[in-house]
């Protein structure tokens, strides 16, 4: 009987990371777009990001606007 209950457990758990993987997905290409355009259009986008206000790359700022507003959602 634990077995069963532990095989749950498991796909339970890969379910939702594959969720969460998901989410971070869409939140990082959507975060990675208003960046690049405010980029191009030479505007300070880094304070519009929560958490993307110390990176000091593209990527490292809409990574760390994605984790941030992931904190909040978990």
């Amino acid at each position: 009987m634990s077995h069963v209950a532990e095989t749950s457990s498991r796909h339970t758990l890969r379910g939702d990371s594959w969720a969460l993987m998901g989410i971070f997905a869409v939140l990082f290409v959507a975060f990675l777009a208003i960046a690049i355009v405010a980029q191009l259009l030479t505007l300070q986008w880094r304070s519009w990001l929560p958490g993307a206000e110390e990176s000091r790359t593209l990527f490292g700022g809409v990574r760390a606007a994605a984790y941030t507003v992931m904190s909040h959602l978990t």
